[in-house]
């Protein structure tokens, strides 16, 4: 029945509702992939997170990811892929000072409540005014937030203070 083709842009979401057997490899891959038990979570970030997107926050290689789940399905190995892992900005950039924080958005509160804080962090990035910071608080990297963000040209640093525990910083 599943004719779904895996790569780096497949969805999670997608992934899982062609091949739900995936789940306990994604799971048993990085232990952030725990959440894809929450269906909260499976309904949202799931439907817009690709594999390379996870791969990233998870610290996985997304070429072993996607040929993992590749050969348990019977689908050959990708031997090139475009590599997503490097582009995210983790060292504290000269632009950021705490003071011109202007807006904090807890985006684990609005996961919660079972809405998807993208639209949310984007409105309020545009709302910044210059030299203006947004911190955004998240339990783990949102990738699909920062490809956002790097798309239109946002500048962004993640601040690591936990394995649970990210301070994302936008500026425009």
């Amino acid at each position: 029945m599943a004719s779904l083709i895996i790569t780096p842009k497949t969805k999670i979401y997608d992934l899982l509702e062609a091949y739900p057997e995936l789940e306990d490899i994604l799971i048993s891959s990085a232990p952030e992939f725990k959440k894809l038990k929450n269906p909260v979570l499976r309904k949202t970030i799931a439907r817009i997170t690709s594999i390379g997107q996870a791969a990233t926050v998870g610290g996985l290689d997304v070429q072993d990811l996607v040929n993992r789940l590749r050969e348990k399905v019977g689908q050959g190995n990708i031997d090139q892929l475009d590599d997503t892992g490097s582009k995210y900005v983790t060292i504290c950039p000269a632009w950021f000072k705490e003071e011109s924080v202007v807006n904090t958005i807890d985006t684990n509160e609005m996961l919660n409540r079972g809405e998807h804080p993208v639209h949310v962090v984007l409105a309020a990035i545009k709302e910044l005014g210059e030299n203006e910071i947004l911190e955004i608080i998240a339990s783990f990297i949102p990738a699909p937030l920062l490809d956002k963000t790097l798309s239109l040209e946002y500048k962004h640093w993640i601040d690591k203070k936990s394995e649970k525990e990210f301070r994302i910083y936008f500026m425009k």
